[in-house]
């Protein structure tokens, strides 16, 4: 499980530590990492060129300490002072004595259009807002340069609790964060800044609740339903399809498609698109009563590609067994029906489903897709997984929220949300939690659809048809 806390925990955690331990000695232990990590990315430090954009504070200090150590091995290394009279006197002391030379900002852009390697270490993990006026040209000049660009904990400019960028911001080739990783790192904007992460391990005794958390392969297995001796299609659970329309029936397929990869034992199908279902997968079994009269289930999945019918979807959610709401669900189901659930609910929006139920603009909850993953499963009283670059799962009662790392941008394809919800159905059938359903159905989509793309376009049948190997991917490890 990869874990990451908030900024203020962080504080917390590093002056329990800086307590026990000599002056200075964490500021060590983290520039003793940023240094190897910046070595390894030069290769050969003796006679590189390296360049740090110090602001004040401890950032500028572990920037300094570092740039000493590369100094000491051979690299010229010129560090750029934003603030000189804030910088910090200890790093400034070490840098010189090994060689290294100061400057202020006249003329740093042509030093890093000619540096190997430019380190980021204006502004640290308190920062807000975008970079301040006379770091941006800097930024810009890195951005620029053919350099390898190192952020110090996270790139400046980004908000390191939330992934908002508002405003000029540092990008990184790699990020060496420090302790933990911090939410920005792992939810976008922010996260494209960060390009790679590097974790140091700094000693630090954190909670045992993370603000974020992300499932890896491991985690993922632990949780896959596995059929027992005893199991016949029953037991393993039957998932409910109420998707698709005379106008939308692949909705449908896709849907379909997406549940019998997912561990039930069973689907049942309801609605116009029955001869599609079919067609496709004769195992599907058909009903064209409506929900009411489909059978037994253990989850339904209602929403994809049923335009106007409201009345399903109603039907769908006066049921009392766990419901996944995406697509047109979304959109027919009335508020106070969801809240007013007592079995499990998952909503799957993506930011513009999320911005209409929200009532703001689009680009504000891609702009902030925690906050609003979390409004979300608090208006709805709903687990909520808001797809896109970075998909989040959050829960009703607050807490810990789940980030995918698995995925592709080549997953911006039509029907793939509709395969990712009858997985998620499906895995709700079998026993898993809304959050544990929402967070494996991510992943193995995200792995599928890697699988599926291997760097060129793909449909969403192709994702369908890759969860398989996903899914074997994952319980091999």
């Amino acid at each position: 499980m990869r874990t990451a806390y908030s900024v203020e925990t962080v504080r917390t955690a590093e002056r329990e530590l800086m307590a026990r331990l000599p002056d200075g000695a964490l500021m060590q232990r983290a520039a003793a990492g940023l240094a190897a990590a910046c070595a390894d990315v030069l290769g050969r430090v003796y006679g590189s060129r390296v360049v740090l954009l110090v602001g004040s504070g401890d950032n500028g200090g572990d920037a300094l300490y570092a740039g000493a150590r590369l100094a000491r091995r051979g690299a010229g290394v010129s560090a750029v002072l934003l603030a000189p009279e804030r910088a910090h006197g200890g790093g400034l002391a070490a840098l010189r004595r090994a060689g290294g030379r100061t400057m202020g900002t006249d003329g740093a852009e042509g030093l890093i259009a000619r540096a190997d390697l430019v380190v980021d270490g204006i502004v640290g993990i308190g920062g807000k807002g975008g970079l301040r006026p006379e770091a941006v040209p800097l930024a810009d000049a890195a951005g620029r340069a053919r350099a390898a660009v190192v952020a110090v904990d996270l790139p400046s400019g980004v908000d390191a609790d939330t992934g908002e960028v508002r405003g000029a911001a540092v990008r990184a080739d790699l990020t060496v964060t420090f302790g933990t990783h911090k939410p920005g790192l792992l939810i976008d904007p922010a996260r494209e800044y960060a390009g790679s992460v590097r974790l140091v391990d700094i000693g630090l005794s954190l909670p045992e609740e993370p603000e974020l958390e992300a499932l890896q392969h491991a985690d993922v297995a632990r949780l896959l339903p596995v059929p027992a001796v005893e199991s016949d299609k029953y037991r393993r659970g039957v998932v409910g399809i109420a998707a698709g329309s005379s106008r939308y029936p692949g909705a449908a397929v896709l849907a379909v498609a997406g549940a019998l990869r997912g561990g039930a034992g069973a689907v049942r199908y309801v609605g116009p698109a029955g001869q599609a279902v079919i067609a496709r997968f004769p195992e599907t079994l058909v009903s064209d009563g409506g929900p009411k009269h489909a059978g037994r289930v253990q989850a339904w999945v209602a929403g994809p590609g049923v335009g106007d019918d409201a009345a399903t979807v109603a039907e769908v959610l006066a049921t009392d067994v766990p419901v996944l709401i995406d697509a047109d669900g979304l959109r027919l189901a009335e508020a106070s029906a969801v809240r007013g659930r007592r079995a499990p609910t998952l909503m799957t929006p993506h930011a513009g489903e999320a911005a209409a139920l929200l009532g703001v603009e689009r680009g504000e909850v891609e702009e902030g897709r925690l906050a609003a993953v979390r409004e979300l499963a608090g208006r709805y009283g709903a687990t909520v997984l808001l797809k896109g670059s970075t998909t989040l799962i959050a829960s009703s009662g607050g807490g810990v929220v789940r980030v995918n790392p698995t995925g592709t941008s080549w997953l911006a394809t039509a029907g793939s949300g509709d395969v990712l919800s009858g997985l998620g159905g499906s895995l709700l059938a079998a026993g898993l939690s809304a959050v544990d359903a929402a967070s494996v159905a991510a992943y193995l989509h995200g792995l599928a659809g890697r699988f599926a793309a291997d760097g060129a376009p793909m449909g969403a049948h192709d994702v369908a048809e890759g969860i398989a190997g996903a899914w074997r991917s994952v319980v091999r490890g």
